[in-house]
């Protein structure tokens, strides 16, 4: 049996593929996408692969957040950007190519092309109170009172 490729993210972290850092720390890394969808474009990632969100330590999410958020800020204040779009794909439905949690952060420009495309719904009340009810019934233990 094959053993699955080493995940690409480990890799970097392990210095064995190359990287263009823009931050680092014990906890996380950043570095440019080598598939930027705008000049600029970040990843910010765990040092401590976690496959998705629900293998990521709470405190070690919210570490890469507020890395994220600092160079969100940073590149706006460089001039680099005007804004920013922050995108982390949860699992392989949600668009995740790389299992190893990273968070996007992708400088916005004037007609720099980059969209995110979907038709919004215009659910009545009460399908959304039925949703929200469903989504707190299931969060009970994992949300503080």
């Amino acid at each position: 049996m094959n053993a699955p490729p080493p995940c690409v993210f480990c890799e970097i972290l392990a210095g064995r593929l190359p990287s263009s850092r823009v931050y680092e720390d014990d906890l996380v890394i950043a570095f440019t996408d080598i598939r930027p969808l705008t000049p600029g474009h970040l990843l910010v990632i765990p040092r401590e692969h976690a496959g998705c969100l629900d293998e990521l330590d709470e405190d070690l999410g919210a570490r890469v957040f507020t890395v994220a958020s600092r160079l969100a800020r940073a590149l706006r204040r460089s001039g680099f950007c005007a804004g920013t779009d922050m995108f982390l794909a949860d699992g392989a439905l949600a668009g995740q190519e790389v299992f190893h949690v990273h968070l996007h952060v992708i400088p916005r420009y004037p007609g720099d092309g980059f969209r995110l495309k979907a038709r919004a719904r215009t659910p009545d009340r009460d399908a959304l109170d039925a949703t929200a009810g469903r989504i707190r019934q299931a969060a009970g233990p994992l949300l503080p009172d």
